[in-house]
Order: C-alpha cells, then structure tokens, then sequence
C-alpha cells in the first residue's frame, strides 16, 4: 500500500518557513486514482488496496484528542445518506454511471469532514443480478483514513457496501449502511479511537451469480491488495449491511465463537442497545475477510418486505434503527 507523510514541525522550524502539503482525491464521481483489478475470479485478477496519507503529528502546544463516544453520533447525517442515495441516485449497480456519481458524493462527503479518501479500481464481470442482467465494468471502493494506520501495527476496518441490485433504489439495502459510515465517519472527526481505523464504501456487492466468486467484488478486492503485514495486523472488520430495519441489531458472524461478534456484542451492550445473534451469516462483505482468515463480522439483515425490491425506499428506513447500529459501532471504536 501506498504511503505519504504530512509531517507538522515545532514552532522552531516554522521559523524557518517549511511546509508541504498533500494532495485530495477526485470528488467528480469518475474512476480515479491508482487503477487495479478485482481479486481472482474468471475476469479479473488481484489489486493493491490504499492507504492514504499520515496524519499530521501534534505539536507541543496542540491538545490531545478527546476520546470518541457513542454519544457524539449524529443521526441527522446517516438520515440524509440514505436520502440523498435511494431518494436522489436511486439505484446504482457497481459498475453504472449512477454507481460513479454515488461514490463521487461519499468521497466528498468524507472529504468534508477531514478524512483522506483514495480510490480503489477493480473490474467487475458481466452477469445477472437478483435477476436484471448486467454489463461488466470498472467499479471502485472508496478508501478514507485519518492518516494514522501504519503498515504492521494494528488497526480497524468498517466497511459498507454502496451498490444496489439494477431495480431497486436501495434505501435500507444499503444506504442504511453507507449512512451509518459517514455518521460513524463524523463522530471520529479529530476524535481518538483504540485503534487506527480505515472507512471503506464498497463497490459491486451485490451478486451477478449463484457463487460467493460472483459475489462481493470490491470487498474481495480489498483483501487481495492487502499486504501480509496489513493481514497479520487486522484487528477486526465490521460490515454495515442491512442497518435500518427493525428494533434489535442483529449481530452476524460466519461461525459460532467469533471474537469480532463478540466484542460487537460487548459494545452494544455499552452503548445500551438491544441485540440478537444472527450465526452462519455469509452474506456480506465480511465474508470476504473471513473467508481469507480475518476477523470479521456483521451488523444489519433483518427481514423487510421491499428487499431487492423498487420499493426500498427511504420511508422504510427508521431513523432509531440507525442511531442504534452508529452508537455500537462508535462504542466498539472506542
């Protein structure tokens, strides 16, 4: 993964007129960046997955950053996510040009609120999608850090996936996530967490095939372009999938005894929010972690009329159901 520094410098240097900067990421909504491929699979082969820029470090007069709570969460943000996605883009398959204004409009929201955002490209084959065909095509995943995370020490990852299936606008299936990201994203603004963490919106989820290789394109081609040394220091991963339904928050892992359900489990108890246990769950971004043996795990897929469906909506979504998943995931960063 690519690296660069932004070093800030003591007042005696500052004298003497040093400065750099960095550079930001496209926010036009088209393909930018270092172009790669997707993980193995009949159409594409593997990629190298980002890493932004370091943060600048703290002069001897900058006070330390307050520690991140549950509290800090604001709904309001997540709400007009999932507005602005299913009620203006509409649906956004992977590889579309509906899917390319979508992450130009994550990528500038990350931006607004401080983080560093590099995209990741990757081709995505042809295929049927919950039963619409659709074309092959480069789609992307947008990348945000706060310039913390070191190659080899440990850190987080929470991700959500920002395509749709071609008929459906996607309100709960998955701008409820993607919401939950970017409320998640502003609540760790200049704040501290227990671990560096990477924020990732995920392109081509959804499955254009019966077959877990035609299924999770960008989560999968995350993975691949992850280095042993970022693998081996992978703390846990969370996928935001499904998080605007309900009155419990199902937790999901892939097997019985996962430590991230686990943690997840803890932190949602903290924050104060009722939960159930959802096991055997594989049908996320996640799995593409674990399945490459890293810990991950899921929060979201209650059961709702209007899945995959032209009538996923934003009125489905309910605002307390994502208060509750932000509030966990912020505890579990905390």
């Amino acid at each position: 993964m690519r690296r660069s520094a932004i070093v800030s410098v003591g007042l005696a240097l500052c004298l003497l007129g040093a400065c750099s900067d960095a550079p930001r990421g496209d926010s036009s909504g088209s393909p930018a960046l270092p172009t790669s491929s997707a993980p193995p699979s009949p159409a594409s082969t593997p990629t190298s997955a980002p890493t932004p820029t370091a943060s600048p470090t703290a002069t001897a007069t900058t006070e330390p950053a307050r520690r991140v709570s549950p509290d800090d969460v604001r709904v309001a943000t997540a709400v007009a996510a999932v507005e602005h996605l299913a009620g203006r883009v509409g649906p956004r398959p992977g590889t579309s040009a509906a899917y390319r204004r979508a992450a130009g409009w994550v990528q500038g929201r990350f931006e607004e609120l401080g983080w560093t955002v590099e995209r990741q490209a990757f081709r995505t084959p042809a295929g049927v999608s919950w039963g619409v065909p659709v074309r092959a095509g480069r789609s992307t995943n947008v990348v945000a850090t706060r310039g913390d995370v070191r190659s080899g020490r440990p850190w987080l990852l929470v991700g959500a996936h920002l395509d749709t299936v071609p008929q459906a606008p996607g309100a709960e299936d998955n701008a409820s996530g993607v919401g939950v990201l970017l409320a998640v994203a502003e609540a760790l603004a200049e704040r501290r967490t227990r671990m560096p963490v990477v924020l990732v919106a995920f392109g081509s989820e959804e499955p254009r095939g019966p077959s877990d290789d035609e299924h999770h394109y960008g989560s999968r081609a995350y993975v691949a372009g992850l280095s042993t040394a970022e693998r081996g220091s992978l703390n846990g991963m969370v996928s935001l999938d499904r998080v605007g339904v309900g009155s419990v928050l199902p937790v999901g892992s892939a097997g019985e005894g996962d430590p991230v359900q686990r943690q997840l489990l803890a932190a949602a108890e903290r924050a104060g929010v009722p939960t159930v246990v959802d096991t055997e769950q594989r049908s996320s971004d996640h799995w593409s972690f674990v399945r490459a043996g890293l810990p991950g795990a899921r929060l979201g897929s209650t059961p709702y009329a209007a899945y995959h469906s032209a009538n996923d909506v934003p009125a489905v979504v309910s605002r307390d159901q994502l208060r509750r998943t932000a509030r966990t995931v912020v505890s579990w960063l905390r």
